[in-house]
């Protein structure tokens, strides 16, 4: 057991060398752009007729890098095995590559061409920016449906308003409440709005004030909400990037012995006090410097010893 521990500690190091490497990182992306190149060469029926055999075989190929590359991100955690599974990326690449050799979905050919479309994804890991932006998104999920709840309650007051004015004189966009909503969806991104517009000033012009409040309001107010919503939590994936970096540098550094940097700190001190020594010796008219003690301290009522002056003389 004692030589078993060296040698996965030892491995640990190696391996994750090799991970931290850039050419590790540079060789797995190349890796998954060439996978995405070759699910979009399938799409060609010809092409895929032609050479069924190769691509069945380079996708193996694939298969079997993805694997060697997780065994090599598992080695490197020999030593901490509990780090590997703390990592949700660690875990997507162990789910997908688990979920490719299963029978029932390697005989299904949608479902696998959509299990392995989502190594595509795993490019967010090699590339900060992109992982950042994936992570805004994701935390800017629960501002968005906020954001969504109050644009469809909007759109359905001002639709229901819309269909008790315009059904008669416009049944085309406000005949019901479905295609009062459909009509101001479209004009939230400002599609067919002079045509809206022109149409309710032949009717009267009070209807210029329902579509100017419902455009100031849905197309600018809202939008510039949700932009607010994702500009945050941009910043603070940033700043969740940033400090999973500093706690991975951490975590990089070796550990440190207490008791082997209280006896280097001893050995510097010891070091530091003879070069002391050795400068009040070299002063003209300088006494012979007393011997550095090492002992415990006198004990109470014993005679202090003796001191140095400025001049290096003993004092009593």
């Amino acid at each position: 057991m004692a030589s078993s521990a060296p040698a996965r500690l030892r491995l640990a190091a190696r391996c994750r060398t090799a991970v931290d490497s850039r050419a590790f990182g540079i060789g797995v992306l190349a890796l998954i752009l060439c996978n995405a190149v070759l699910l979009g060469a399938e799409t060609y029926s010809g092409f895929a007729a032609a050479h069924r055999p190769m691509l069945s075989g380079a996708e193996n190929a694939f298969l079997a890098l993805f694997a060697l590359e997780l065994a090599v991100r598992a080695a490197a955690c020999a030593d901490r095995p509990k780090a590997f599974l703390r990592d949700p990326w660690n875990l997507f690449d162990l789910a997908v590559l688990l979920a490719a050799c299963l029978p029932f979905v390697r005989e299904n050919t949608s479902l696998l061409r959509l299990l392995r479309l989502t190594r595509v994804l795993r490019t967010a890991r090699f590339l900060p920016q992109l992982r950042v932006l994936f992570l805004a998104v994701a935390r800017a999920v629960p501002g968005t449906l906020s954001f969504l709840c109050m644009g469809a309650l909007i759109v359905y007051v001002y639709a229901m308003v819309g269909w008790l004015c315009f059904s008669a004189t416009d049944p085309v966009r406000f005949g019901s409440v479905g295609r009062a909503c459909l009509t101001l969806f479209l004009l939230t991104t400002m599609d067919g709005f002079g045509d809206a517009v022109r149409s309710g000033l032949e009717l009267s012009r009070l209807t210029l004030v329902y579509y100017a409040s419902y455009v100031l309001l849905a197309s600018f107010v809202l939008v510039n909400v949700l932009i607010g919503v994702v500009l945050g939590s941009l910043e603070e994936a940033r700043e969740e990037e940033r400090q999973a970096r500093l706690d991975l540098k951490q975590r990089s550094r070796p550990e440190v012995d207490p008791a082997a940097q209280a006896a280097e700190l001893r050995a510097r001190l010891a070091e530091a006090r003879r070069a002391l020594d050795a400068l009040e010796g070299a002063l003209p008219g300088a006494a012979a410097p007393p011997a550095v003690r090492s002992g415990p301290p006198s004990p109470a009522g014993a005679p202090a010893p003796a001191e140095l002056t400025a001049a290096g003389r003993p004092t009593a």
